[in-house]
């Protein structure tokens, strides 16, 4: 049973407490966090590959779109990204094209889903 969630609220800003923290390894933040859908697309060109690396593997990415931002699409586009064992360029290069075209589909108002 699938909920709709409008654009607006997948797209918003979230709280501080709700933001995405980029780590590399357990306890070693990078300093850089993501406080929309937007924020986080950028910041997937700029942090360092390890930080992707351990969040796709540990399934942070999907987790925090589908509970926190509530895109159950987006969540299972990234699972994708993941069950393909990307890893360095390849993986940057995929998960932002993913949610670049998650992000364009959202503003356009065109939600269709998997």
């Amino acid at each position: 049973m699938s909920v709709s969630v409008s654009p607006s609220r997948i797209l918003r800003n979230v709280l501080r407490e709700e933001a995405f923290y980029f780590f590399t390894s357990i306890g070693n933040y990078t300093g850089v966090s993501a406080f929309s859908l937007e924020e986080f697309m950028g910041k997937i060109k700029e942090v360092d590959i390890k930080s992707l690396e351990f969040h796709t593997y540990r399934e942070d990415f999907e987790k925090w779109i589908a509970q926190t931002l509530g895109d159950a699409k987006l969540a299972d586009d990234v699972k994708g990204v993941r069950n393909l064992k990307f890893v360095g360029a390849a993986l940057r290069d995929r998960l932002y094209n993913v949610v670049s075209r998650r992000v364009k589909e959202l503003k356009s108002g065109q939600l269709g889903s998997k």
